[in-house]
Order: C-alpha cells, then structure tokens, then sequence
C-alpha cells in the first residue's frame, strides 16, 4: 500500500518448490468424526487452513507425504464447492480480536474476511504451483495500483502498469482461501473440519490434541492424532509452536473495517487508497462484495464512535480523500464495523524438532506492507520444502533444513522491518500523536533487536 511495497519477500527463489509441480490426484476430504481413518500412518499434520497452511499441504501432499489438513471454518464452502460470494457461509476467524473490541464477526454469521490485498509478485509463486490460471476465474479485481496520502495531504500515485508481473489482485478471500484448500484436498490432503487445541509426546512421536468442530458446533470432541510432524498456520497465536518459542509483538495496532455492499454503478477506481491520519490509518479499495473501508489504529487508542456503523462512517467521512471514495454508497446499507488484529509479531525460532510455523504463526506484518498474504504463501511452500526433507532424510540433516527454513524467515522479517520503518519514517505530520511517536525511527539496531518490547508472549 505504501512505497515500501516492492515485496518484501522479493528477492526470494520464484517458488523452488520441490516436488510441487502442478498436478495431483483424487479428491478425499473428511468430515468431522472422520479422523480415526487418517490418524494411523500420517506424516503431518497442517493446523490451519488458510493460504500458508493450505500451501503447505499442497506441497507435502504433491511430494508423496500423508497430509492431514485441520479446517478451524467448518462454515466456508468445502472444496469444489463455488461460494455464492464474498459473503458465503464462513464462522468468525480463528484469529482472537482484542477482548475489549467487538469480535470479527458474530457466531453464525459471515464475515467479510480481511486481508484481501495479493500483490504482482506472487505471480511467479502462484504460477509455479500451478495456480496462477484458476485465481483469473474465481472473481477477483485487479488492483491497478495505490494512491497515497502519506506525508503530505496530497495524494501520490503509483500504478502497477510498469511492473514486469502486471497487477495485483483484490480477493474475494473466502473464494481464494478455498481454492487453495480444493488444490491441496485434490493433491491428495485429508481435510477435516478441526482445531487443534494442544501438542504432546516428543519431536517425531507428537501427539496433536484436536476438537472437532462441525456446522453449529463450538465445541465437538477432541481426539489425539499422532504424527511426526506439525505444520502450525494458526495465524498469530501460533497454537502450537508457541510452546517451544517465544512470540515477539511489534505493537498493538488493530483494523476495525467494514464492506460497504455494491459496487455502486459510479465506483469504477480499482487502485488501493490509503490516507494517514493524527491517530493511524485508513484505507479504502474495491473487492468484489462492494468496498472495504478501514481504520488501522492501537487498541488503546481507538476511538469509542468506531464500533458503531454510523460512527466508523462518519469518521471515514471526514478524511481528506477516503471519504470521496463512499459517495455512492451513501445511500445503502450501514454494515456494524469489525475488528481483526493487525499488529506486527513474528515468532523467535520459527522451527524446531518436529515442528514449523508458517504464515502469520511465523512472521505477521502490518497490513501497510500489503504483503501478508504473498509471506503466507511463501513460508507455506519453504515449510513444506523443511518437512519434505526432514521425512526424507529420516533424521539425518534435520537440524539444516530448520536452519535454513529458520534463515529464510528472518531474511524476509529483516527487509519487512526495515520497509515498515522508513515507511512511518516518512510521516512527520504529528510527531507528538501518541500513534506515530510510538512508531518513531530508532535506528536499524533497534529495529531488529528492540522493537519487540511490548507484549513479549512465552507460550502464554
């Protein structure tokens, strides 16, 4: 969203996805109960399904290895299924927003799911594994490029005509995240509709505690599933990794948003804008359920009008140019506000005996980045290349193949911290509003070393 956007996973091999050519075979997913079938004889298990967990299924599943997929969204269209839209069926995110801010959207209800942005550089990653063709066919806009508001009051613009990988995406993210859960179930993963809640046993005799979880249920059964290696994509709270790392919290910062429902016949801008204000962010961009509008801020700071559909409006009114991008929506419906956290946190190692963490469980970036989802799909495929060769090597060579997993991710949170740095660097305008003197430049030393000081999270 920012000039800081170049990806900061850039840099990284196209895909180097060994044995995640496309192709695969069979379509087995499992329904809720069905895990007594699967548990004898699995090689991994995948927590999570969304984009890094799903790609790292796929990719284990295309190498040869009995994968089983944990679903925590038993309401999201199964594979195969074509969702009805942006707002088909799906059960509130994993993800806990702050406990004083309402939820992501109530039970049984179907959220829109944040976090819609996929940039030109995933164009390579995505053609490698042989998913580029089908993202062209499920709905998605393109994003032609961003305005900006950011630094001064003027907006700049910067497109994406001259990119060498053409535009990027806005998703439908309930659509996409199926789709890459209907590529890994076809590539021979076993889905079942579960959360894993715990890890026991040792480094390749875990035991993964799993509660089932199907339509209307929240709390089903919880098994034991054995296997010897986990792949943890529960996003931020990294549900099982955390227990053998420490989470490190780069601030505080959430997203409250909502979709206005359209398009209006006028709304024809598919460019990103984004605009600074004394107390955060906003942004707006077209998707296809209408138009996103957000408000990033820190937990303590966000103002009380904000949870309200009338207030969050008439704040979003008031901006210099987020506001223009709302006139034709002014007469339709006035959607409550959401919250999903949005602050930065990466885990301290990402990997160990026996386990990995990808995506958000990983390496969680501030959505001016624009690049959660592209380091989501990334991580998924080098977590699955660690796997892969760990399985194979039968012991031998683990400890490289975690070293060199674990490097790969902090070579990407180095170049994420020092582009999330001279982005807020280049915001003068309220150097004494607490939001931006929390985010003032310390000098690369403390970026990487000290700005992990707030919320410092052992496994709690």
């Amino acid at each position: 969203m920012t000039s800081g956007d170049d990806a900061v996973v850039a840099g990284c091999d196209p895909v180097v996805a060994g044995g995640c050519d496309a192709g695969g075979t069979g379509f087995d997913a499992v329904a809720a109960g069905g895990y007594n079938a699967v548990a004898a004889g699995c090689d991994a298990v995948v927590a999570g399904a969304g984009p890094a967990g799903s790609v790292a299924a796929l990719c284990l599943a295309r190498a040869g290895h009995r994968v089983l997929l944990l679903d925590p969204r038993p309401g999201d269209s199964r594979p195969g299924d074509r969702p009805a839209g942006p707002a088909a069926a799906a059960a509130a995110d994993c993800e806990r927003p702050p406990r004083d801010l309402p939820r992501d959207g109530r039970r049984g209800a179907a959220p829109y799911r944040i976090g819609e942005t996929l940039p030109p550089a995933a164009r390579p990653l995505l053609r490698d594994l042989g998913l580029l063709d089908g993202l062209g066919a499920d709905g998605h806009l393109p994003c032609t490029g961003t305005e900006a508001a950011w630094g001064s009051g003027e907006l700049y613009g910067r497109g994406n005509v001259l990119d060498p990988h053409g535009p990027g995406w806005h998703l439908d993210r309930v659509r996409f995240d199926a789709s890459l859960r209907g590529a890994a179930v076809e590539a021979g993963a076993r889905l079942v509709c579960g959360v894993a809640v715990r890890r026991t046993g040792r480094p390749g005799a875990w035991r993964l505690v799993v509660r089932e979880r199907g339509e209307g249920q929240e709390r089903g059964e919880e098994r034991v599933v054995p296997c010897p290696w986990v792949v943890d994509a529960t996003g931020r709270r990294a549900v099982i990794a955390r227990h053998s790392a420490v989470r490190l919290r780069q601030d505080r910062l959430v997203a409250a948003y909502a979709v206005l429902p359209g398009p209006a016949p006028a709304d024809q801008d598919l460019r990103t804008l984004v605009e600074a204000a004394p107390d955060g962010w906003w942004y707006t961009a077209r998707v296809p359920a209408g138009r996103l509008v957000a408000h990033l801020t820190d937990r303590d700071l966000a103002d009380p009008g904000l949870r309200t559909a009338t207030g969050f409006l008439e704040r979003a009114a008031r901006t210099r140019h987020v506001g223009t991008r709302l006139d034709g929506y002014a007469a339709g419906p006035r959607p409550e506000p959401r919250w999903a956290p949005a602050h930065g946190q990466r885990l301290a190692p990402p990997a160990g005996p026996g386990w990995v963490a990808a995506g958000d469980a990983a390496l969680a970036c501030d959505p001016l980045s624009s690049q959660g989802i592209l380091t989501a799909l990334h991580t998924g495929v080098r977590a699955a290349q660690a796997v892969d060769r760990c399985l194979r090597g039968g012991g031998r060579g683990d400890e490289d193949a975690l070293a060199g997993y674990s490097a790969f991710v902090d070579g990407v949170a180095a170049r994420y911290f020092t582009h999330h740095a001279r982005a807020y660097a280049d915001e003068r305008r309220w150097p004494s509003a607490p939001f931006w003197a929390r985010r003032r430049p310390v000098g690369l030393p403390g970026i990487l070393g000290g700005a992990f000081t707030q919320g410092i999270d052992a496994g709690r």
